[in-house]
């Protein structure tokens, strides 16, 4: 299957109702869906957040962008189940204990299910417990956000009660979280913003950066 031109730029652009119309006319066509998430949906996304990560568009856009096309991705899902098609892996994101700021958060999520992650959004103000819970359930990635200076140090705690856990990797982001700090808390990985994050997670995980 070639890629589907049409359906890739209304998600650039963002174009909602007509990503809807397009990814119904390709399964009442009988096309296959998990070509058309992983030929055309996937990488159409991958571009707008290259684009943001090149300052070319913003956080509207991006989101704008994101929601086209998990309204697509909406109805495939249940097409992709039937079908046996297995995601990436299953992911956790929350924001750390005493943060309750959710936008940064909530782009990475929806980069990451359209990237071809399970994703349990966690929500804010995540206690230790929140995220064992989350492993217990399959989680192979926990993904930790801070926006704010007073709650990044909240990450240190979570990131040592797992550091013994082989089966369980750990992404951290946010606006005040740096490669340095990763590092020092002992994170398994660092992204600078929603985009960055996917590679982050596929790279904690042994994966190629970009899926060829």
């Amino acid at each position: 299957m070639t890629i589907n031109d049409d359906l890739y730029d209304a998600i650039v652009f963002g174009e909602r109702e007509r990503v809807v119309d397009l990814v119904q006319q390709a399964v009442d066509n009988g096309d296959n869906v998990g070509e058309l998430l992983n030929e055309t949906m996937i990488p159409a996304l991958r571009e707008v957040g290259d684009q943001f990560s090149r300052g070319e568009v913003f956080v509207p856009e991006m989101l704008v962008s994101a929601r086209a096309m998990q309204a697509g991705v909406d109805i495939i899902e249940p097409l992709l189940v039937e079908s046996g098609h297995e995601p990436v892996a299953r992911v956790c994101i929350g924001s750390v204990k005493g943060d309750l700021h959710d936008i940064g958060k909530n782009l990475v999520v929806m980069m990451l299910k359209g990237s071809g992650f399970e994703v349990d959004d966690l929500g804010v103000d995540c206690r230790i417990e929140t995220f064992e819970a989350a492993v217990n359930k399959g989680a192979k990635v926990l993904c930790l956000s801070a926006l704010l200076s007073t709650t990044r140090d909240e990450m240190r705690p979570v990131v040592e009660h797992f550091k013994d856990r082989d089966d369980v990797k750990i992404v951290v982001g946010g606006a005040v979280i740096t490669q340095e700090f990763a590092d020092a808390i002992g994170a398994d990985g660092f992204g600078f913003d929603a985009s960055d994050a996917v590679r982050a997670v596929r790279e904690s995980l042994g994966l190629d950066a970009v899926p060829a």
